[in-house]
């Protein structure tokens, strides 16, 4: 009858249903993944309880691994070296490392062994501050740039910075400002590199933010250089130079990406 008042029926059934609030409270659907489920019981109580949303942050770091393919192999090779390292004595270890250097007496022997053997061991012995360095520099210019001009940048300046550091090196033992036993000096890592990547990826941030990265590169790898001049400084001012003469590298990086 039409005055009769009946009770809406409730299905037995579960009823899920996704919480979309993105649109009343601001936040992007995407990140509200909350699911309720309601059973009603037969008393018609509805009992809610909140499912906990799979956890996506296993996928994303492995989305992030995959984007930089090269930066996380070369990352293993480095922990399997460095649990090498751990396994030797001191004294092989230094024979080990003076052997691979890019040292004078070796570059002018068998430069392109030892230019690629440096960059298969760090010199130290702990490879965690390597992994994080990887992850905030190198990861995000290899997605950037890409693997070819990620390697070009990398190898250009690590060659480059090791010839000019160490050619400087060969001018002061010929001047008798360094003893001749430099010429068989401990010079291996990745750091070379490193300092080229970082510089270059210079260009990928956003102005003003861009110049205070810079201003903070170029003061932690000039003030050892200030302190006290050594191969080493002097090669890792010149790996900055040489990543900021990739610039036009760069704004094809970036032209790529606002053609997308």
């Amino acid at each position: 009858m039409r005055g009769e008042i009946r009770e809406p029926q409730i299905p037995n059934n579960n009823v899920c249903c996704r919480m979309r609030l993105g649109g009343r409270l601001g936040i992007g659907a995407r990140h509200i993944r909350s699911l309720c489920v309601a059973r009603l019981s037969a008393g018609g109580h509805a009992i809610v309880d909140t499912m906990s949303p799979p956890k996506a942050w296993p996928t994303a770091v492995w989305r992030y691994v995959a984007g930089a393919p090269l930066t996380y192999l070369w990352l293993t090779v480095l922990l399997v070296t460095t649990v090498i390292q751990h396994q030797l004595s001191r004294r092989q270890l230094h024979s080990l490392l003076v052997h691979g250097s890019t040292n004078l007496y070796h570059l002018a022997r068998d430069p392109l062994e030892v230019l690629f053997t440096s960059l298969l061991w760090i010199d130290g012995r702990y490879w965690t501050p390597y992994l994080v360095l990887f992850t905030l520099f190198l990861a995000p210019a290899e997605r950037w740039l890409g693997q070819l001009r990620w390697l070009t940048v990398g190898l250009t300046a690590h060659v480059g910075a090791t010839y000019l550091s160490e050619g400087l090196l060969y001018l002061a033992i010929q001047l008798h400002l360094e003893p001749e036993k430099m010429v068989h000096a401990r010079d291996i890592g990745v750091s070379y590199f490193m300092v080229g990547i970082m510089a270059v990826l210079a260009y990928h941030i956003a102005q003003p933010w861009r110049w205070c990265y810079l201003a903070i590169l170029v003061v932690v790898f000039t003030v050892p250089l200030i302190v006290h001049v050594n191969f080493t400084a002097i090669g890792h001012f010149a790996a900055i130079c040489i990543g900021l003469c990739f610039y036009p590298m760069a704004r094809a990086a970036q032209l790529r990406d606002a053609g997308r």
